[in-house]
């Protein structure tokens, strides 16, 4: 009878014993499983310091960007009035404390047939030469851009009575006019004629120069910077060969340019622009 009571005993222990063992070894294995779950609930209940770093500096307001640097150039867009009315853009350079400055020189930008008086702002020439001190006006000469057409460009004497009235008009105190391409039928005239009136010449291969005898250009004394392009070779070598017999004259050849040498090289175009106009007194 003692020993079935014992080998019960011992039945019974060894059986707590497996179930022990059995509880520990499932334990083992659920652990880690347990472990990231309980740490996946803890990153969700705790972000992380980064992330509320970054939820705090959203929430703050950014600062205001610096204000935009004042400009020391004014814009301004008006139209003749009389006979002809023309269309035209100034800049002019400001000075904050007393208003505009004493200008420089007074220029006067013509324009080619394709093109008008915008071409000169979209190419930050008016800003640039405001810039230097100048005042800069370029036209929509007559038929062209918002200048309704006139019987004023029919012949060279309308085309030189209609510059020197835009002269007067304006304002422009011996002016130096810049004239590519088809402005040439309107600024040869006024060169040759009325020279002693202009303070410089920037022709840019304008046509109408083989118009005019050897004679003719000698006798201008403006000083005059002859503009053309490279490759150029029907109005820009055609003008050059024949503006060079004005006295007073320098060349600036555009390198790998076309006709409209100036929207080619912009930055070399100003370069010369403004070197020349550096050496006029």
């Amino acid at each position: 009878m003692p020993d079935r009571m014992s080998l019960a005993m011992i039945r019974s222990r060894l059986a707590f014993l497996g179930l022990g063992l059995l509880v520990s070894f499932l334990l083992y294995l659920l652990l880690p499983a347990i472990q990231q779950e309980s740490s996946s609930i803890s990153g969700e209940l705790s972000p992380p310091k980064d992330s509320m770093d970054a939820r705090v500096e959203a929430r703050a307001a950014p600062p205001p960007p610096p204000p935009p640097p004042r400009s020391n150039v004014s814009l301004l867009t008006g139209k003749t009035a009389g006979d002809s009315p023309t269309f035209y853009i100034e800049a002019v350079p400001v000075n904050d404390a007393v208003g505009r400055k004493a200008n420089r020189f007074d220029i006067l930008l013509l324009h080619g047939q394709s093109f008008t008086s915008k071409t000169w702002q979209d190419l930050g020439t008016l800003t640039l030469l405001a810039e230097h001190g100048h005042r800069a006006v370029a036209l929509d000469l007559p038929g062209y851009g918002m200048s309704l057409e006139s019987k004023a460009k029919a012949s060279d004497q309308g085309r030189l009575d209609y510059m020197l009235r835009i002269i007067e008009t304006l304002g422009l105190k011996d002016p130096i006019v810049i004239s590519p391409s088809m402005s040439g039928l309107f600024s040869l005239p006024l060169v040759l004629q009325h020279g002693e009136h202009l303070r410089g010449f920037i022709p840019i291969a304008p046509v109408g120069t083989k118009s005019y005898s050897a004679e003719q250009y000698q006798r201008v004394q403006t000083p005059t910077l002859i503009v053309y392009g490279e490759r150029d070779t029907n109005l820009g070598t055609q003008s050059l060969e024949n503006l060079r017999q004005i006295p007073k004259h320098t060349v600036a050849m555009l390198v790998d340019a076309k006709h409209a040498c100036y929207l080619d090289q912009p930055r070399h175009f100003h370069q010369a622009l403004i070197g020349f106009l550096n050496s006029l007194k």
